[in-house]
């Protein structure tokens, strides 16, 4: 079965580590694709996400969006909107839920998601 929305990306968190979640079926389904193409790159990036979700030891590859892209609105709450590059052209967009502990993936894939254009 293939995962949708709402759905955890991996095993449960351990150890104060964060949830990764899909905010959306899209998200999950890119997730897929990228998970076809650069298994290794992507759970690296899932691996780096899920311990700190704003890490600083690699800005190259996980920084937060800057300006408007900065911030998204998630189940009316407003929160962090981080990208980690997966791939060159590859990425992952997610949103730091620090209540819950969730980083909620919205977008997932092999180029730049469309709100970037």
């Amino acid at each position: 079965m293939s995962p949708k929305r709402g759905d955890r990306a991996a095993p449960p968190p351990v150890a104060g580590e964060y949830d990764l979640r899909f905010a959306s079926s899209e998200a999950a389904t890119g997730w897929e694709h990228l998970s076809r193409h650069a298994a290794g790159n992507l759970r690296k990036a899932f691996d780096r996400i899920r311990a700190d979700p704003r890490g600083a030891d690699s800005p190259e590859r996980q920084h937060r969006l800057k300006g408007a892209l900065g911030t998204g609105e998630f189940k009316g709450q407003r929160l962090e909107r981080w990208q980690f590059e997966v791939t060159a052209g590859g990425r992952v967009w997610y949103l730091v839920d620090d209540t819950n502990r969730t980083a909620w993936i919205t977008f997932a894939g092999a180029g730049h998601p469309k709100l970037t254009d």
